[in-house]
């Protein structure tokens, strides 16, 4: 069986089971702080598991998209090692939310392994928590399992939980025995299963989540009990294969064969094959993570991309590849996962892009740092140590960019260690900040907790089409600075997909509160409050949009829209959203592009934009199936959680876009649209930021009145003004620069009276002075000047140039030969005694101070410091 084969079969088997399938989520958890990537198959439900989300259908399958490589779940040291740890991985899994448990779990598991899949039973062994008799005794009341394969395990091995507190439950595993030596299988972990032992490899995990963990780590049953199960698809593929290793599989041997014929050098199964894995397993992490909008940078998940991608550029650098490879492997992987996850053919040439990017950018010191490494490693060598200092991994890290973990692999390689403990130490301060500002910490609620006024469903949202609509608060909790409400109807919208919350007015007989702000956990709406008059209560209320600032926020929300298909159209479709915020103010709209927007460019999307106003195209909202959707045409927004039925909102045929947003009722409705600025925000990414409406309005209102100001003072059309004020620039310039030069002759015809001032020292002509210029360029112009007139001898020269002493030293060659005086030494002397310093070359060189009133008598030093070098 093929791999494409086995995923379709496992997801086609519980969708026969009533099962609905669901996407993979993103591997780039936008919506999930507590995650730098999406880990394993529960993230997208963990909102149902702590009962934040309602379920839609109460079974789910799905093949997600997973990356460890940072935390608890770290498997990078062991990539391409092994056969079977990965950065990136699918995890197929199947789950019950309230509805099945333990008996179909366990039923079901076993009939797809031996009745599907065909492996034989008697290589099976299912693990179960020690004090589960529940599962242990389902193994063998509903399965054919031999009952000797059926071992207890603890809770290190049998028992799953989601954090120190919350949702948690025994476990059951299956392993399968993949031959090799004879061992006698046993619950002993010493005899194979639940060990490092290869023999055995565990391929699913059937959690039992019935259990809650409060703070005190004291356990309650849950009143709703569900069903996680998670099985390891490169794992499966293997075995059903018959490969023993993963980059056996048709997952794998393109890529490998690919890196093969761009290096030269043919893949080994033993240890000369470990860079070929690497590579390949690190294309998959970031290939998928930059897909999904993650990019290289200096912190946080960006630089767990940056790692991986130079920790493969390294290592093609084993297989003789000195310039950039890893971007022409990315179509080897689109023909290989692309029709599963059609998201990376979209992105291809995009992901292409930003990997050549960055290897180009690392291949400039790549070769340096490796240069240094080997000088390092030779000279411990040599003297008998074998540990790399700490002071030397991090001048690795922080001048050739190499990542403390790629360092420690080639010192591997070379039978060294690296001195962690004083790496850690030089990067103390730098770690420290980047702890305070990527700290990902569980969101919670907060501490307080709810008070229920009235029971029911809740927040009902109304939004799309009421600006008001009656409500009833059904529950409360109090913050620092106010309330929570939740309300059973509502028409504010929450804070999603960059367009922020509403604001307005809770009003009741008796009562009137602001809301300041509305957010969402899970399917609920919260709404930030501020009582003004009376008490939070069960009573009937009228909940009412600030519709003015909605008006204003619809109005830049449909504007992203425009502007993301203007881009696209000006620029390219690699162009893909990245960010946006959506307020009443202006708009931000970040995107993918990798040179600076030009000027021309920039007036052409500003002119389609408005054209599609003026086009007053109405806004078709429609509800369809996300395939359908997708087939469409329909673009994605970013950071956005789509369901198998989405919100498409579309303006003509120039824009077609998945929404769950507030938009105007016709492109007109926008008004005037204006582009106020665009920049870069990160490699690879650009930002735009606009207005709409009444402040475009105001603003090229503003401007007029100042273009008409200009015109007036200057006399002159407005198709003239550029020209003739460009002309008053370049004639101050001019005269700016002629000023400089009267002055500087002015200066520079006065150093015959000073020659006349200088002293004689030990045989040399010594000549002081202080002149009056505007810059050290001028003090220089003014020291070649001296220097000619002076013929032999010293000339030091001092000034004040914006409250600051400096002073210059001449030394001709004569003198720098005979008494071996240099500028430098007297320059150094100079700037010390003015607080300062200073330096050169031996002919001529400078210093500055900080106290301008010691020039004078500094100057007045300077024979007694040239006769101390003479001496």
């Amino acid at each position: 069986m093929t791999s494409k084969e086995i995923r379709n079969q496992f997801i086609q088997f519980f969708r026969d089971k009533d099962h609905k399938f669901v996407r993979s989520a993103g591997v780039v958890p936008f919506d999930d702080p507590t995650l730098l990537f999406t880990n394993a198959g529960m993230n997208q439900f963990k909102g149902i598991f702590l009962g934040n989300e309602n379920v839609d259908h109460p079974r789910a399958v799905n093949s997600q998209k997973c990356i460890r490589v940072s935390g608890k779940h770290n498997d990078l040291e062991e990539v391409g090692k092994d056969t079977y740890h990965h950065t990136f991985f699918e995890m197929l899994g199947n789950w019950s939310f309230g509805d099945y448990y333990k008996a179909e779990a366990i039923t079901w598991a076993w009939e797809l392994f031996t009745d599907v899949w065909k492996i034989p039973k008697d290589k099976l062994y299912a693990t179960v928590y020690q004090d589960d008799d529940e599962a242990f005794d389902l193994w063998k009341s509903q399965t054919d399992i031999m009952p000797e394969h059926i071992l207890r395990f603890g809770a290190k091995d049998n028992f799953w939980e989601m954090g120190e507190t919350g949702p948690c439950g025994p476990c059951s595993e299956l392993h399968v025995d993949i031959g090799g030596d004879s061992v006698i299988a046993g619950s002993d972990p010493d005899r194979g299963v639940n060990t490092d032992n290869p023999r055995f490899m565990e391929l699913w995990n059937l959690v039992f989540i019935q259990y809650n963990r409060d703070e005190e780590g004291e356990l309650s049953e849950l009143p709703h009990k569900h069903v996680d199960t998670g099985a390891g698809f490169e794992r499966i593929v293997a075995y059903l294969q018959g490969k023993d290793s993963n980059y056996e599989t048709d997952l794998f041997i393109p890529i490998l064969e690919k890196i093969a014929d761009i290096s030269g050098v043919a893949y080994k199964r033993d240890d000369r094959g470990m860079p070929h894995r690497v590579i390949a397993d690190h294309l998959r992490m970031l290939t998928f993570s930059i897909t999904d909008g993650a990019l290289p940078a200096n912190d946080g998940r960006g630089y767990v991309l940056r790692r991986i991608l130079r920790r493969a550029a390294r290592f093609g650098r084993n297989l003789g590849m000195t310039k950039p490879f890893i971007s022409e492997l990315v179509p080897t992987l689109v023909e290989v996962m692309g029709e599963a996850f059609p998201e990376i053919a979209e992105r291809c040439d995009y992901v292409q892009r930003v990997i050549r990017a960055e290897e180009e950018s690392f291949s400039v010191t790549l070769d340096r740092g490796i240069q240094i490494f080997n000088g390092l490693a030779s000279e411990l060598q040599g003297s008998g140590k074998n540990t790399i200092p700490g002071e030397d991994v991090f001048k690795l890290y922080d001048t050739y960019g190499f990542p403390v973990d790629l360092t420690r692999l080639m010192a591997e390689e070379q039978e060294l260690a690296i001195d962690e403990e004083g790496f850690e130490q030089q990067m103390d301060a730098q770690r420290e900040q980047a702890r305070s500002q990527h700290r990902f910490k569980q969101s919670g609620s907060g501490e307080n907790e709810w008070i229920v006024l009235r029971e029911g469903k809740d927040s009902t949202f109304l939004g799309y089409t009421h600006a008001q609509a009656d409500a009833h608060i059904l529950r409360y909790r109090s913050e620092e600075d106010g309330y929570v409400v939740v309300l059973d109807r509502t028409p504010f919208y929450a804070e999603s997909g960059g367009q922020v919350g509403d604001t307005g007015l809770l009003l009741g007989p008796e009562f009137r509160a602001v809301v300041t702000d509305t957010q969402k956990e899970g399917d609920s709406y919260l709404h930030f409050v501020k009582v003004e008059q009376g008490e939070l209560s069960g009573e009937p209320l009228m909940a009412e949009v600030d519709e003015s600032r909605r008006n204003a926020i619809r109005r830049n929300h449909s504007a992203t829209h425009l502007l993301n298909a203007a881009l696209r159209n000006v620029l390219g479709d690699h162009v893909k959203q990245s960010g946006s915020l959506v307020n009443d103010v202006h708009l931000r709209f970040d995107f993918n592009h990798f040179e600076k927007v030009t000027a021309q460019d920039l007036r052409e999307i500003e002119r389609q934009v408005n054209h599609q106003i003026r086009q007053n195209n109405t806004t078709l909202v429609l509800r369809l199936d996300f395939d359908h959707a997708r087939e469409e045409g329909a673009l994605a927004f970013f950071g956005e959680k789509y369901g198998d039925e989405v919100r498409t909102v579309k303006f003509g045929d120039y824009s077609h876009e998945l929404c769950g947003g507030i938009h105007v009722h016709a492109s007109g409705d926008i008004g005037y649209f204006r582009i106020q600025s665009e920049s870069s925000i990160a490699s690879g990414v650009r930002r735009i930021e606009a207005i709409t409406g009444r402040a475009a309005e105001e603003q090229a209102r503003e401007e007029r009145e100042i273009v008409d100001q200009l015109r007036n003072l200057l006399k002159m059309d407005s198709a003239d003004l550029v020209q003739k004020i460009d002309d008053a620039f370049q004639e101050r310039r001019r005269l700016e620069k002629e000023l400089k030069q009267q002055k500087l002759q002015s200066t520079t015809s006065n150093l015959d009276n000073i020659l006349d001032k200088s002293v004689d020292i030990e045989g040399i002509s010594v000549l002081i002075d202080s002149i009056s210029v505007s810059n050290m360029e001028e003090l220089k112009q003014v020291a070649d000047e001296l220097v000619l007139k002076i013929g032999s001898g010293v000339g030091v020269l001092g000034t004040v140039i914006e409250e600051a002493p400096y002073v210059v030293c001449t030394v001709t060659e004569d003198v720098i030969a005979g008494k071996k005086l240099k500028a430098g030494d007297i320059v150094r002397e100079l700037g010390a005694r003015l607080g300062g310093g200073g330096g050169g070359k031996p002919h001529m060189a400078t210093a500055g101070g900080k106290d301008a009133e010691k020039l004078e008598e500094v100057l007045a030093e300077v024979p007694e410091i040239i006769r101390g070098m003479l001496a």
